[in-house]
């Protein structure tokens, strides 16, 4: 399970990544962030307690979250056609946490910060 805290603590650990409350961006484009279930949300998918969002690099790299992590990923009508995935929280495990983080941000950061971050970690 993982906490606020060691999402904050990975998402400060990329480059240019900003935090305000609950809410990680690069370059004012948002990574990930809380997401409560609203009304609709909770009659669609029912409560799945503490919800963060992660932007993907797009919509087949979202479907293949939601297929593969079905357990800790999913999504809901108001997110149909939104590269981004929602996630359960008390669910999620550093290694995916990880992952999701860097594909976020390889999607938002700007494409000089990128090619740095590459030639770096390959």
């Amino acid at each position: 399970m993982a906490t606020w805290g060691q999402v904050s603590r990975a998402a400060l650990a990329l480059p240019l990544v900003t935090e305000d409350g609950r809410s990680w961006r690069v370059n004012g484009k948002q990574l990930a962030w809380e997401r409560p279930l609203r009304t609709r949300d909770l009659e669609e998918v029912g409560d799945q307690g503490e919800v963060i969002c992660f932007r993907t690099s797009g919509l087949d790299a979202k479907e293949a979250y939601l297929l593969e992590e079905p357990e800790v990923c999913f999504t809901t009508a108001h997110f149909r056609g939104y590269p981004a995935v929602l996630v359960r929280l008390t669910k999620l495990r550093a290694p995916l946490l990880r992952e999701l983080l860097t594909e976020a941000w390889l999607a938002q950061a700007p494409k000089t910060a990128v090619k740095e971050w590459r030639a770096r970690h390959g």
